[in-house]
């Protein structure tokens, strides 16, 4: 069943918390590298654990999930193939106060979580709140066919500049961000003229 009614976006700062994945197969090992990638501590507990699981940097518990793995967590993930091992994750995190994503199963959840495509520091998430993962996939190839590592670029310029302004005393507020953005600075990121971008900025300031 997808999630009924609207969801409300969020991105998590993970990093240096700890994370509970339960489950040991090639779902559990993708959203396990997901939360490495954003700096979290992951245990993974599963009675067995595949190749993809052992070769993370995450501790591995091999046995199966108990209540108490849930101790000093602050989000979990179920991502086994037991309905009934997923639901009481989310039952026990639910009682610990502590964030349950269940895999395929948002009835069983907290959070569920979207597609996502990096750029640097540009996220794009894109969600169907459970209603079709696949359209949410494909929504994210589409976006990413239209958002190179120029996007990277512009975003690293356009933070040194907000910088700058505020070194000034100025407000970043009150700056028209949009004309600089509506300028030919990304052609020219592309083209790899990136003095001449950070030129343009800096005019539309």
């Amino acid at each position: 069943m997808p999630v009924a009614g609207s969801v409300y976006p969020v991105n998590l700062i993970v990093a240096g918390r700890r994370c509970l994945v339960v489950g040991g197969g090639p779902v559990a090992a993708r959203k396990a590298a997901a939360l490495v990638e954003a700096g979290a501590e992951v245990t993974v507990v599963a009675p067995r654990l595949c190749d993809e699981v052992r070769s993370l940097p995450v501790r591995l518990v091999e046995r199966a999930y108990r209540a108490e793995d849930l101790d000093g967590a602050w989000l979990a993930i179920a991502a086994t193939d037991d309905p009934a091992v997923n639901r009481r994750l989310d039952a026990d995190g639910r009682a610990a106060r502590v964030w349950v994503n269940a895999a395929d199963d948002p009835e069983a959840c907290s959070f569920t979580l979207p597609a996502v495509l990096r750029r640097g520091p540009v996220t794009v998430a894109v969600s169907t709140a459970g209603h079709s993962p696949a359209l949410a996939g494909w929504l994210k190839e589409q976006i990413a066919s239209q958002l190179g590592p120029e996007i990277a670029e512009l975003a690293e310029m356009l933070s040194d500049a907000r910088d700058e302004l505020k070194a000034a005393g100025r407000s970043t507020e009150d700056v028209d961000w949009r004309r600089a953005l509506n300028s030919d600075m990304l052609d020219l990121i592309r083209k790899g003229q990136l003095a001449r971008a950070r030129e343009r900025l800096q005019a539309c300031l």
